[in-house]
């Protein structure tokens, strides 16, 4: 059952808005990311919706919030969205399973264009939940599966982005409303020592690194397939990292696959994944 005491079954539409592009909400954005690509004169940040699955919250979550975590989040982009242009978006229950000991719900939420109904983004969620009853406490502990090695790409480094997130860039990127991404005292109240950096922006410091590697290849065509594997505390310092593994062919133009990852000052990486791009070539 969902947070509203009704099946969170695959085909659920959870709900949908609809969006003005404006120039004020891109540079809101480009503040709290320190993203300014000059391309956002005329488009906007391709995630600027990062968290717009999270406006439907009720229709999707499970009712055990205990322990909930944001486990993987999938990126498609088709087409640009522009500044001006109006959106609509839809969110719909996609998948559900049983995983060692978790149930996933996987939500999708499409971004188009208002004027045609053309999809420009597509956001894939992957919220995993104890099943309902149960508490960290009731689960066995015991050492957690090694995980491969990673970054196995040999290819060139793309540049870097670093941020550090203090309290007023999480409440530009998860506010305005006081939760335990913005607020202290909100984070203490569900058991964690210090303000929880939301999972979202790691990846949109993918989207930064792809973007001004690649430009409107990543605009148009850009993926990315990412697992949340630490919590980020306020206040710490994030570089994220991209290695190019491969360019292939697809169609008429290249594809480059990255290894893409999102590292704390310790060393220590909260995001690690996969991200691919276009290759600006004439058609």
């Amino acid at each position: 059952m969902n947070l509203r005491g009704e099946p969170a079954h695959v085909g659920r539409h959870c709900g949908a808005n609809e969006y003005d592009i404006s120039e004020a909400g891109v540079a809101f954005y480009s503040e709290a990311l320190d993203d300014r690509d000059a391309l956002y004169a005329r488009v906007a940040p391709p995630l600027i919706f990062h968290s717009e699955c999270y406006a439907f919250v009720g229709e999707w979550y499970l009712r055990n919030l205990v322990g909930n975590l944001h486990a993987q989040q999938d990126w498609e982009l088709f087409a640009p969205i522009e500044v001006g242009q109006k959106v609509r978006t839809r969110s719909t229950i996609v998948d559900r399973y049983h995983k060692r000991g978790r149930d996933y719900v996987v939500n999708e939420t499409d971004i188009l264009s208002a004027s045609d109904g053309s999809l420009r983004v597509r956001g894939r969620t992957y919220q995993s939940f104890l099943p309902e009853g149960e508490t960290l406490s009731e689960k066995p502990s015991g050492p957690k599966p090694k995980r491969p090695p990673f970054p196995t790409a040999e290819g060139r480094d793309l540049r870097p982005a670093e941020l550090r997130v203090d309290e007023r860039r999480c409440w530009m990127f998860s506010g305005p409303g006081r939760n335990y991404h913005t607020d202290r005292e909100e984070a203490k109240k569900l058991g964690f020592p210090n303000i929880v950096v939301q999972g979202m922006l790691s990846t949109c410091l993918v989207s930064r690194v792809m973007q001004q590697e690649f430009g409107e290849g990543w605009l148009a065509g850009g993926r990315m397939s990412v697992k949340l594997t630490a919590v980020v505390w306020v206040n710490e310092r994030l570089t994220c990292h991209a290695r190019v593994r491969e360019t292939v062919a697809e169609g008429s133009r290249q594809r480059t696959h990255c290894d893409v990852w999102v590292e704390k000052e310790d060393g220590t990486r909260s995001l690690i994944g996969t991200a691919s791009a276009l290759e600006a070539t004439s058609e």
